[in-house]
């Protein structure tokens, strides 16, 4: 599969986000779950980078990644349907899309307990928004099965992209890395 099917199978992929971003039709809320990671700029660049960059590790890490987001992003979700609240939260998730982009920028291959932690602590605090964000007539399951669902293709995209991608192209993916980093401070400056 070359890079231009792949960048169309993509974009095909996230169009119907559009019409996700209207709230009030969705009582299962699983289409505002799904709209929340998908047409949040800081919650989409996070969810890539966490693909890419599992697809830049060796061995468990590949997997261990996204799995390790997915799950405490869920216990976060969990939380802040309970009304936890996280201090600076915005601010850890602008924090988030700076050091996963600067992660797979570098192609950071670290610990696989230091990649762990950060994973969770990155996820727990987009899963707390998720879980604070939940629409007043959605169901909570429903919305939950959204934004995990949507979560877990992103990572899946974001994986992709670097697996399918000729080696040659590996610069490419880098340089998403640092304009997500970039990204990222825009969004701790703002």
């Amino acid at each position: 599969m070359n890079l231009r099917k792949v960048l169309y199978s993509l974009a095909l992929f996230l169009t119907p986000a559009v019409a996700f971003a209207h709230t009030g039709h969705d009582t299962s809320g699983m289409l505002a779950g799904v709209a929340h990671p998908i047409t949040g700029l800081d919650h989409l660049l996070a969810m890539l980078a966490i693909g890419l960059w599992a697809a830049q590790q060796k061995g468990a890490a590949r997997w261990a990644l996204p799995v390790t987001f997915v799950a405490s992003m869920l216990v976060g979700g969990l939380l802040g349907f309970e009304g936890f609240e996280i201090p600076f939260m915005e601010t850890g998730i602008a924090a988030s899309v700076l050091a996963l982009g600067l992660l797979v920028a570098v192609a950071a291959c670290l610990p696989m307990a230091l990649s762990i932690g950060l994973t969770t602590i990155f996820a727990l605090t987009h899963g707390v928004a998720h879980g604070l964000e939940l629409p007043t007539l959605a169901s909570p399951w429903g919305y939950v099965l959204g934004f995990v669902a949507a979560t877990a293709s992103l990572h899946a995209a974001g994986y992709a992209m670097v697996r399918l991608l000729p080696r040659t192209a590996a610069p490419l993916v880098r340089i998403a890395g640092a304009a997500s980093a970039g990204v990222g401070v825009w969004l701790l400056a703002g």
